[in-house]
């Protein structure tokens, strides 16, 4: 994970020093209840690589303005901040629906 993405989240009390990325498969799909996607070409890819989860496989801000969040890699601070507020207001939309 991104140093600065460490830190902001470190800042909010989480400690995500032991994430590490995976490639997505197909199976991950059909073992998840929910997915969401950060940008609208995510939710298609992954539809795209399991059509059957289409049902389940949703956008981060499906229920504010249906925005992509976009990547904030190789970008200054500022950025990540915008992102992070990004992700957090779209997780917390969610939490009326879970």
């Amino acid at each position: 994970m991104d140093a600065t993405s460490l830190q902001l989240l470190a800042e909010s009390g989480i400690d995500g020093t032991l994430h590490r990325a995976r490639q997505l498969t197909p199976a991950m799909l059909h073992e998840a209840d929910l997915v969401l996607g950060m940008e609208k070409s995510h939710v298609a890819a992954m539809i795209q690589l399991a059509p059957e989860i289409r049902g389940k496989v949703y956008l981060l801000d499906k229920w504010l303005n249906e925005n992509d969040i976009p990547d904030p890699y190789r970008q200054e601070r500022i950025a990540f901040e915008y992102v992070h507020e990004m992700i957090t207001k779209g997780v917390d939309s969610w939490q009326l629906y879970l």
